[in-house]
């Protein structure tokens, strides 16, 4: 597997509209798409309302595009679920798919305050269609990232949009500290660069240390068949899927670290969410960094 993994170029529409109705042309940040009729005879077996999200996918090889629905005036912290259509590029479902990093569909979720992150696995329920429940937390808009394969295909991962009803949170401050504490783990992050550039190659390393001994944590397991999971997306509001970046660890011995390599393609602020199987139990340490020109 490619241990470098760089932001990949996608492109993503947000449509929200009653299920079952026409969907129009919506404007996103980076262009206007037209977005095809719904059919009204896919949803006929659905029990509740939905609104519909439909994308573009990844530019290049891609051969698929999913489509999100939701229930109609979501609120926050409420439990619901989601639908996930995959459809090839003439609107037909792509009725099989290939497991990769043990799962056939992986759902990364964040607010566009990047203040909630969720990485889910729906459940393949038939003829192109993916099951998942989510609750969102606050008020405010959502991207989801859904990487996926289709049988005898490349990976494909498609940018959806959705929306949760009621008053945003305000805007907390950026916190840039590298060293927390996760419930007993004690996570201290650093880079192969005192200042990180733009278009340059760095190492993150993650060093895990049990909060109460200050020892390196020796019950590490694989999470998905790997040391570690990385997710780093831009502020950027709105999300565009520029912003996203997904790294996996690197086959090293170390006792209690976990590195990644990948490339930072713009200036900013960044916030990066790493993953660590800890004798059965997923910790998800997030952290800020400052990338320069």
């Amino acid at each position: 597997m490619n241990k470098l993994i760089t932001a990949i170029t996608l492109t993503s529409i947000l449509a929200l509209t009653q299920a079952c109705s026409s969907l129009s042309t919506i404007p996103n940040a980076e262009e206007s798409k037209p977005i095809v009729k719904d059919n009204h005879d896919d949803h006929s077996n659905n029990h509740e309302k939905y609104s519909n999200d439909n994308p573009k996918t990844a530019l290049g090889k891609s051969i698929a595009e999913a489509k999100l629905m939701t229930p109609l005036n979501m609120l926050p912290n409420t439990i619901v679920p989601l639908l996930i259509n995959v459809q090839n590029l003439n609107g037909e479902p792509v009725k099989t798919f290939e497991t990769f990093q043990e799962k056939l569909m992986h759902l990364i979720v964040v607010s566009e305050d990047l203040q909630f992150f969720a990485h889910l696995h729906p459940d393949y329920q038939d003829n192109g269609q993916f099951k998942v429940s989510a609750n969102f937390p606050q008020a405010g808009r959502y991207t989801l990232f859904s990487d996926y394969k289709p049988a005898q295909s490349p990976q494909q991962i498609s940018v959806l949009k959705t929306q949760v009803g009621g008053e945003s949170p305000s805007a907390t401050p950026i916190n840039f500290d590298r060293t927390k504490t996760f419930g007993t783990a004690q996570i201290n992050l650093t880079s192969s660069q005192a200042h990180i550039k733009a278009n340059e190659e760095v190492t993150l390393t993650f060093d895990l240390k049990d909060s109460g001994t200050n020892q390196p944590l020796t019950d590490l397991q694989p999470y998905l068949g790997e040391k570690g999971h990385l997710v780093i997306i831009k502020k950027s509001p709105p999300l565009t899927a520029s912003d996203y970046i997904h790294a996996h660890a690197l086959d090293d011995g170390s006792v209690g670290k976990v590195a990644f390599v990948t490339k930072f393609p713009k200036s900013g602020e960044y916030k990066l969410w790493g993953q660590f199987n800890r004798n059965g139990k997923v910790v998800t340490a997030d952290f800020w960094i400052h990338v320069r020109d």
